[in-house]
Protein backbone atom coordinates (compact mmCIF):
# COMPACT_ATOMS: atom_id res chain seq x y z
CA UNK A 1 0.00 0.00 0.00
CA UNK A 2 1.10 3.32 -0.60
CA UNK A 3 -0.15 6.97 -0.61
CA UNK A 4 -2.28 8.63 -3.84
CA UNK A 5 -0.50 10.41 -5.85
CA UNK A 6 -1.76 14.50 -5.38
CA UNK A 7 -1.40 14.50 -1.55
CA UNK A 8 1.91 15.86 0.45
CA UNK A 9 2.14 16.11 3.92
CA UNK A 10 3.50 19.60 4.75
CA UNK A 11 4.63 21.11 8.51
CA UNK A 12 3.00 24.24 9.38
CA UNK A 13 3.63 25.98 12.77
CA UNK A 14 4.93 22.60 13.95
CA UNK A 15 2.28 20.38 12.80
CA UNK A 16 2.06 17.81 10.17
CA UNK A 17 -0.87 18.55 7.36
CA UNK A 18 -2.12 16.36 4.63
CA UNK A 19 -2.70 18.81 2.09
CA UNK A 20 -4.43 17.82 -1.02
CA UNK A 21 -2.79 19.07 -4.59
CA UNK A 22 -4.45 19.71 -8.18
CA UNK A 23 -7.98 18.23 -8.46
CA UNK A 24 -7.89 17.03 -5.31
CA UNK A 25 -8.28 20.27 -3.70
CA UNK A 26 -11.78 20.05 -5.09
CA UNK A 27 -12.53 16.59 -3.54
CA UNK A 28 -10.65 17.38 -0.57
CA UNK A 29 -13.35 17.66 2.30
CA UNK A 30 -10.94 18.47 5.52
CA UNK A 31 -7.71 19.29 6.13
CA UNK A 32 -5.78 15.78 8.22
CA UNK A 33 -3.16 16.92 10.47
CA UNK A 34 -0.89 13.51 12.13
CA UNK A 35 0.72 13.03 14.86
CA UNK A 36 4.62 12.96 14.51
CA UNK A 37 4.21 9.34 14.82
CA UNK A 38 1.96 9.74 11.73
CA UNK A 39 3.85 11.34 9.84
CA UNK A 40 6.83 8.85 10.15
CA UNK A 41 4.07 6.56 8.77
CA UNK A 42 3.23 8.84 6.05
CA UNK A 43 6.80 9.43 5.08
CA UNK A 44 7.27 5.06 4.44
CA UNK A 45 3.95 5.00 2.83
CA UNK A 46 5.39 7.15 0.25
CA UNK A 47 6.91 3.89 -1.16
CA UNK A 48 4.85 0.43 -1.54
CA UNK A 49 5.33 -1.10 1.74
CA UNK A 50 3.36 -3.90 3.43
CA UNK A 51 1.91 -3.87 6.87
CA UNK A 52 4.59 -5.60 8.38
CA UNK A 53 7.38 -3.03 6.72
CA UNK A 54 5.52 -0.66 8.70
CA UNK A 55 5.87 -2.41 11.97
CA UNK A 56 9.62 -2.88 11.21
CA UNK A 57 10.14 0.56 10.64
CA UNK A 58 7.92 1.84 13.40
CA UNK A 59 9.49 -0.56 16.29
CA UNK A 60 13.08 0.54 15.04
CA UNK A 61 12.41 4.19 15.32
CA UNK A 62 10.33 4.42 18.57
CA UNK A 63 10.78 2.49 21.67
CA UNK A 64 6.93 0.43 21.47
CA UNK A 65 6.64 -3.43 21.06
CA UNK A 66 5.57 -5.29 17.83
CA UNK A 67 2.29 -5.65 19.52
CA UNK A 68 1.21 -2.15 20.06
CA UNK A 69 2.58 -1.00 16.88
CA UNK A 70 0.87 -3.86 14.72
CA UNK A 71 -2.70 -2.22 16.11
CA UNK A 72 -1.49 1.45 15.88
CA UNK A 73 -1.04 0.71 12.33
CA UNK A 74 -3.92 -1.22 11.95
CA UNK A 75 -6.17 1.85 13.13
CA UNK A 76 -3.88 4.45 11.03
CA UNK A 77 -4.42 2.61 8.02
CA UNK A 78 -8.14 2.21 8.34
CA UNK A 79 -8.30 6.21 9.18
CA UNK A 80 -6.16 6.37 5.66
CA UNK A 81 -8.81 4.60 4.02
CA UNK A 82 -11.56 6.11 5.28
CA UNK A 83 -10.49 9.53 3.59
CA UNK A 84 -9.33 7.42 0.62
CA UNK A 85 -5.70 8.43 0.66
CA UNK A 86 -4.16 5.17 0.17
CA UNK A 87 -3.95 2.65 -2.48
Amino acid sequence: MKIKEGFVLKAVAGSHLVVPLGSHVVDFASIIKLSDTGAFLWAQLNDDKTKEDLVTALTAEYDVDTDTASKDIDKFIQKLKEADLIE
